[in-house]
This record gives structure tokens, C-alpha cells and sequence, in this order.
């Protein structure tokens, strides 16, 4: 890393925690010289990166000043905040209708579950493509199931050891993107009528899981900086026989939350206290902004208890459905309910990825891509504070592409979606996000995609929309 690109992240990383407050004067260019014994150069291209990420603003004859978008950030929740049980989730009906309004190419997608497809290498993924299907042997199409590509294997692991995390290949199954990695774990562990711990708010495919197994759903609240609320989970395992948990641990959907280190271990010790697996998604792991990947609550795991869940499908190739599983003790489980399922991801995909990251320059991309949606996320806060309506808070996640965006209490983000379609708009609503349908004031929205004319009115007309309600 270039020693810009150090002190940038210096700089960035006490912005985002708050150590350097929104209006903060920032050291002059002859300071930050003198301080860091760097040309003039080094400490103006450092700004200037600052600035490309919104963190930092520019004054006339007065220096670099800490961004603010001018908008409270998300109320905090009480800790040890209640716990919900449903007895049985019902959710599928209002997620198919919220998702199935928004399919139209011509819709502006805020509320969509993907970032750009622009953003990723597409043609050098389809050169790994044709080369990997004019090597592939009628042997390669079977050798591997139902693990998946050895190959493949090798280089995820090889990704897990750059975290610090050992993770022996062969222990790892390929899956048909991290969704069926999650399911095949779930099944795994829990039978119908089990009690399943997830967030609140947390992702409607894991409720609309736990629905077609017919399982229950105890809602464990999310703080919306910090992540899971411990105590309220602590509490929880105390009342309730939870079988498992299904929780994000890193950017969280639709938050945008991360539990800290500290954290994930003293959930991994609290649940190995308890014996209850943790099925853990981390598929927006490696969209940090920071200068490390936060290490997963796997990395603290000795008792095989964690269920690593990752996929390519949000960094990478999102139509190639290809995603893994580091199973701890659960391994053979979910390999024989893999057989008896889908048997084997894409064998070309995982042949072409396996290539890619081999020699495409999976962490070059990476790079950029995180650039890119960092300065995505402060034009799409600066354009909420322009046009929603005052008294909106909004999360400020150091990761991810998702904004969770509260209204006033009262408000209603049903009615809002459906005004928003009629104007060509789409967004995410909070009851999807929840069991109990709660969150009705709140949305999720999407940075994932460059910024445009049509992004910006979009926000400018939904919050037309949102006054005119209120």
C-alpha cells in the first residue's frame, strides 16, 4: 500500500468511528508533512482520496474538513432489547410481491438485492470461462461431487489463510451460491417446529427458510452500529431452546451493522457454552472499506460449531451462483444433503472461477470495487439529506451497499413502495425484514450502483412522496 493510501486509511478509519466528529477541522498540509514526514504531494493525494470517498470536504483558503451529511444517525436500541418469538413464520407471500414488483429492467433499483453488474470484471471472467470449458475432461464433470471443484477449493482456502484463518480445502462444499449453502446448513442442525435465533431486522431469506421448514423464528434485535445485541441473545438462550442461530456478522442486511472482534468471539464462546451451532453469512465480508477484512466469528470457532457461509455472488459474478460453506463438525451432514439435493454446482463456473482467481486479479478487482461503492455511499447520503424529508435517520456502514433508512414512528414504507412503482422506483420496505412485519417505518436502500441523473431523481421524487404522506 502506497503511503497515501496509509494515511488516507489512517484518516478514514477515525472518521468512521467517530473519533474525528463531522465539522472537524483536519490538519493542514504543512502539519500533516511535518507529522507523518511526507512530501506535500503524499498529503494532498491522500485528501483528494478522502474527498473520492465523501469523508472529507474541501474549503476555500481554509483547509480539509470532516464530511456531514447532516442527517441524526439510527436511534439506538435499548441493550438486552426484547426478543420475539413467532410461533410461525408467514412472510414469503409479502416478500414475492415487494421483489416481484421490482423485476421490470426499467425500474430505478433502489431496493434491489445486487449491486451493478458494471462493476464487475464480466469479460475476463468469460475468458476463465471459455478456457476452463476447453480444458474440462468428461472426468472433471464428476470427479469432485458432491464437494465441489478441488481446485476451486484450493484457492477459497488459500482466501481464508490471508484473514489468518486456516481452512483446510478438503473440508470445504461448493454450493450453488451462499443461499444454498445456508439452507443445506440450517437443514443440517434443526427439524421442523425448531426455534431458530435471527435478526431483527434481518434477512427475509432467512425467514422465508425457516418457513418452508416449517420452523420458528425467535427475533433478536440489531444494534445498528454494532451489530447483534449480545445481552438480548444472552437473555434469550436463557428462556427459549434455541437449536441453532442464523445470524451476519460482518455488513450486515439490511443494517449494514458489524459486530467487532471482540464480539464475535464472545458470541462464539456463548454459544459454545449453550452447544448451539451459528450459521454464519458472510457474504459482504470482503466489501470492507477499511485497510482489513474483518476477521468472521469462524475464526474463533474450536469446537466446530460455526458454519462459514460465503459466495463470489456479490463480489464477483453474481449469474454464476457459485458459493462454499466451511462446515466445522457438520460436514458430512451436508454433503449427504447435498446429494440427495442438488447434487453439484455449475462445474464450468467453478472451473472458471477457480481460473479467475488464479490468475485475474480477484484482489485488484476488489480494490476498486470497494472504492467505487464507498463513494457511491456518500453521493447516496448526500442526496438523502438534499431530499428526504427532515427527522430521517440513516446507518453509515463502514461496508457493504446497503443504507436502513428510519422515517419518523408512524410512518408507512408499504404505502411508500407502492408509490414509489407507480413512479418507477423501486425500494425495499422494512416488514420484510422481519417475522412480525415490524420495521413498517423504515427502508432499505441500495448504493450499489454508480451514481446517475436517474439515481438522484429518483431520491428527489421519493421524497416528494414520502412529504406528501406524512
Amino acid at each position: 500500500m502506497k503511503r497515501y493510501e496509509q494515511l488516507a486509511d489512517l484518516l478514514a478509519t477515525d472518521i468512521r468511528t467517530g473519533r474525528l466528529a463531522p465539522g472537524t477541522r483536519l490538519p493542514s498540509i504543512r502539519t500533516l508533512t511535518a507529522q507523518h514526514d511526507i512530501s506535500p504531494s503524499t498529503a494532498f493525494q491522500a485528501y483528494y482520496r478522502l474527498e473520492e470517498k465523501g469523508l472529507v470536504r474541501a474549503r476555500e483558503r481554509s483547509g480539509y474538513y470532516v464530511a456531514g451529511t447532516g442527517m441524526r444517525p439510527l436511534a439506538e436500541p435499548e441493550r438486552g432489547g426484547r426478543t420475539q418469538v413467532s410461533a410461525r413464520v408467514d412472510i414469503s407471500e409479502l416478500v414475492f410481491s415487494v421483489l416481484g414488483a421490482a423485476q421490470d429492467p426499467a425500474i430505478v433499483p433502489l431496493g434491489s438485492a445486487f449491486p451493478s453488474s458494471g462493476l464487475f470484471p464480466l469479460p475476463r471472467l468469460a475468458r476463465s470461462l471459455a478456457a476452463a470449458a476447453r480444458t474440462l475432461s468428461p472426468q472433471d464433470s464428476t470427479a469432485d461431487l458432491p464437494q465441489g471443484s478441488a481446485s476451486l477449493r484450493q484457492q477459497i482456502a488459500l482466501r481464508y489463510l490471508g484473514m489468518g484463518l486456516p481452512q483446510p480445502a478438503q473440508e470445504l462444499v461448493v454450493t450453488s451460491g451462499a443461499l444454498e449453502a445456508l439452507n443445506l446448513c440450517l437443514a443440517a442442525v434443526a427439524q421442523p417446529g425448531d426455534l431458530i435465533a435471527i435478526e431483527s431486522p434481518g434477512f427475509y431469506a432467512a425467514l422465508q427458510a425457516l418457513e418452508r421448514l416449517k420452523m420458528r423464528a425467535l427475533e433478536i434485535p440489531v444494534h445498528p452500529r454494532d451489530g447483534l445485541d449480545l445481552a438480548a441473545l444472552a437473555e434469550a438462550l436463557k428462556r427459549h431452546p434455541v437449536k441453532a442461530c442464523w445470524f451476519m456478522t460482518s455488513f450486515q442486511n439490511p443494517m449494514g451493522a458489524s459486530m467487532d472482534e471482540a464480539k464475535k468471539q464472545e458470541l462464539v464462546a456463548l454459544l459454545a457454552r449453550h452447544e448451539i451451532p451459528l450459521i454464519e453469512d458472510d457474504v459482504y465480508g470482503e466489501l470492507y472499506f477499511g485497510s482489513r477484512c474483518p476477521l468472521p466469528a469462524k475464526a474463533f470457532d474450536r469446537r466446530g460449531l460455526v458454519m462459514h457461509c460465503s459466495s463470489f455472488s456479490k463480489t464477483l459474478a453474481p449469474g454464476y451462483r457459485i458459493g462454499w460453506v466451511s462446515p466445522g463438525r457438520f460436514g458430512q451432514r451436508i454433503e449427504r444433503l447435498k446429494l440427495m439435493t442438488t447434487l453439484s454446482a455449475s462445474v464450468p463456473a467453478q472451473a472458471a472461477l477457480a481460473d479467475y482467481l488464479q490468475h485475474g486479479g480477484y484482489d485488484k478487482h476488489l480494490r476498486r470495487l470497494r472504492h467505487l461503492l464507498e463513494g457511491q455511499q456518500a453521493q447516496m447520503l448526500q442526496a438523502i439529506a438534499r431530499h428526504l424529508p427532515p427527522g430521517v435517520r440513516v446507518s453509515r456502514p463502514p461496508g457493504g451497499y446497503f443504507l436502513w433508512v428510519a422515517f419518523e414512528p408512524g410512518f408507512d414504507t408499504l404505502a411508500l413502495h407502492q408509490a414509489a412503482l407507480e413512479q418507477g422506483i423501486s425500494l425495499a420496505p422494512g416488514p420484510i425484514f422481519s417475522a412480525r412485519r415490524d420495521y413498517r417505518h423504515c427502508i432499505r436502500l441500495n448504493y450499489g450502483h454508480p451514481w446517475s441523473e436517474a439515481l438522484e431523481g429518483a431520491l428527489q421524487t421519493l421524497g416528494a412522496l414520502a412529504r406528501r404522506q406524512r
